[in-house]
């Protein structure tokens, strides 16, 4: 593989184009279809376990978490976690000011009010600040998002929340089989959820999961996804008598997974850690690379963090806004997407967090600044090693003759 830097190349791939769904989730899908049971509750008799509940024992397992839950989607997810913790209309949640749209949607969904903590420069939430909103607002819910799979001190995190008696409820959409000293991504907080998006580390098109060792709290969180009286028809549940409990002051709220997607993903988790390690390959030839060019900064992980690696992050403190509208010019013109976290406007599945005017937020200056020349590149499973490669020596060359131009 070659190191130079050479403005000929030009990267032909598609940075949205997913791996094929594995032939056994196809057929099991077709098996669904022809079944007509397409609904989780839908069995042939009440002791059978359909292919989501199959699904929520199988990802208990592979997530060493007591319960599980399937639901229509990450977002859903979060605001069932939040429901379970019976946010009251306007209460403070925390949440990072590096997010995507959907995690701030998710507590207004349920009549929160977003608190926006600071993003430090390794695009983890900024502890110093927590702290300080948390004593200012009072709030009992972190809603932490690990954006982009950067994990924070998970230690220093929990202690922190600990000393102020504050809930923890974890965005694991970009962590899923990532981990800190070991422990799963998801585990150290109340709650975790997780997304099967198309772009996720598994894809059912839309769906989610939400996990918990809290027995009441997934009690509470199973009739509100709409078990209606049929939570006996779960198995990485609690038992039936934790719902009496919860059973007739807890609303419906419809957010179900389906059997479709169930019987998509059952085979794929069977995959997941392989692809988690060639997400993480790629990722590493695409870091070296991009190491070449010294204009280039890139975040640092925790040492005890193991991440997985599906998009790629990096800075450019040298560039002005003219720059950088350069800088993602000639790289789409020569066949790269990028995306840019700090454009004033949103731009696809990208905003900065000022661009949420449904509540007001205070000002942000070191995640605005941290922002405001940060860049995201996806890295399908689609892309070989080689292609990463060729990727970031677009990349150099774009920016070195940016720089160069500006000298």
């Amino acid at each position: 593989m070659t190191n130079t830097p050479n403005s000929s190349l030009h990267f032909a791939g598609n940075f949205t184009q997913q791996e094929a769904i594995p032939d056994d989730a196809i057929q099991s899908a077709i098996q669904v279809m022809q079944s007509g049971r397409l609904h989780r509750y839908n069995v042939a008799q009440a002791d059978e376990l359909s292919e989501t509940a199959l699904l929520e024992v199988e990802y208990a397992q592979y997530q060493q978490s007591q319960f599980c839950l399937a639901l229509a989607s990450g977002g859903y997810a979060l605001q069932t976690a939040l429901r379970c913790l019976n946010v009251t209309h306007k209460e403070p949640i925390l949440t990072n000011g590096f997010t995507l749209s959907p995690v701030p949607g998710a507590i207004a969904a349920v009549g929160g009010t977003p608190v926006l903590v600071e993003t430090n420069e390794q695009l983890t939430i900024d502890l110093t600040h927590l702290e300080a909103q948390i004593k200012r607002s009072g709030s009992r819910i972190l809603l932490l998002s690990h954006m982009r799979g950067h994990l924070a001190d998970m230690d220093a995190l929990c202690e922190l929340l600990k000393k102020h008696n504050v809930k923890l409820i974890e965005d694991c959409a970009h962590t899923m089989g990532a981990s800190f000293k070991g422990v799963k991504s998801g585990n150290h907080g109340d709650i975790a959820c997780f997304s099967t998006q198309t772009y996720k580390h598994l894809n059912s098109g839309e769906g989610g999961f939400l996990t918990t060792n809290d027995e009441e709290l997934m009690a509470r969180a199973i009739i509100l996804s709409g078990s209606y009286m049929l939570y006996e028809r779960h198995a990485a549940s609690p038992d039936a008598a934790v719902f009496e409990k919860v059973k007739l002051v807890t609303p419906n709220c419809s957010g179900r997974m389906d059997n479709l997607r169930a019987a998509i993903l059952r085979p794929q988790l069977n995959l997941l850690d392989n692809n988690c390690k060639r997400w993480n390959e790629r990722y590493r030839i695409f870091q070296q690379t991009l190491a070449q060019q010294s204009a280039i900064t890139q975040p640092t992980a925790h040492e005890h963090a193991h991440s997985v690696h599906s998009s790629i992050q990096f800075s450019i403190p040298a560039f002005s806004p003219n720059d950088t509208a350069q800088f993602l010019q000639q790289c789409i013109q020569r066949g790269v997407e990028l995306k840019w976290f700090g454009a004033a406007e949103p731009a696809a599945y990208t905003s900065r967090y000022d661009s949420w005017q449904y509540f007001e937020s205070d000002e942000l200056p070191n995640t605005r600044k941290t922002l405001s020349c940060l860049f995201d590149c996806r890295i399908p499973l689609t892309f070989s090693v080689e292609d990463c490669e060729q990727i970031a020596l677009i990349i150099n060359d774009v920016v070195a003759s940016l720089l160069a131009d500006a000298a």
